[in-house]
């Protein structure tokens, strides 16, 4: 059985269903985005018509729809973003080496001050440097036409998709009342806790909030199953 649990879902709440939608999902959002990168063939026929980053975006639009990282500004601005940057860098360094590295590391401070932090941008940006001599000749034209495209065309299905997956895109946290858990805890509380910690974590501070509150309710609920349970006997 240990052996068994190194294949069960690392995501919390992931089930076959949801991965399962996902991957036809995935299907249709990367079809989608190929077709979009295919309308720039006459202008630059050198380029592929997909860049590979795109395949690691359908995975966190699809398959984790309510991650931070997921949300359509975070994919489109993360992407182009990184793009951007890494033209700007393979510019004035032409060693790849040196380049590859600073175009990632410029591209996550880019994405951070911009409040669009995408992990695929990383990728995005190491593609830009190592493209090939199309990718350097055309410049910001690559990151404007092909990569925003590609992005713009998996978040139209990723929209699409989520209309019928019952799963909230882009993702908006259930309101949240300000008011106390039944433990005393407070939302002040819960930034404090994430603040002091020192780690980043790849969820919603609201979203945080309510599966407190929904874990306090199902705490609630068996304790008096467990008391009249114990009365009844």
């Amino acid at each position: 059985m240990s052996r068994l649990r190194l294949f069960a879902p690392l995501l919390a709440g992931a089930s076959l269903r949801d991965r399962s939608g996902a991957a036809v999902g995935a299907i249709f959002g990367i079809l989608l985005a190929a077709l979009a990168g295919m309308l720039f063939a006459p202008a630059f026929p050198d380029f592929p018509f997909l860049v590979a980053p795109i395949g690691a975006s359908a995975v966190l639009v699809f398959a984790v729809p309510a991650s931070p990282l997921a949300q359509p500004w975070p994919v489109f601005g993360g992407n182009v973003v990184s793009g951007a940057v890494a033209v700007a860098v393979a510019q004035m360094i032409p060693d790849p080496a040196l380049a590859v590295g600073l175009a990632v590391g410029l591209a996550i401070m880019g994405m951070s001050i911009l409040r669009c932090l995408h992990p695929p941008g990383g990728a995005v940006a190491v593609t830009a440097i190592l493209g090939g001599d199309a990718i350097v000749k055309a410049g910001f034209a690559y990151p404007v036409t092909l990569v925003a495209a590609n992005s713009a065309a998996l978040l139209g299905m990723g929209w699409l998709y989520h209309r019928f997956s019952h799963h909230s895109y882009p993702h908006r946290p259930e309101h949240v009342i300000e008011t106390p858990l039944p433990s005393g805890l407070l939302r002040a509380d819960i930034h404090q806790a994430i603040a002091e910690s020192g780690e980043t974590f790849d969820i919603d501070p609201d979203d945080l909030e309510n599966l407190l509150l929904r874990a306090e309710a199902v705490s609630a609920n068996r304790q008096y199953e467990e008391a009249s349970s114990d009365y009844s006997i």
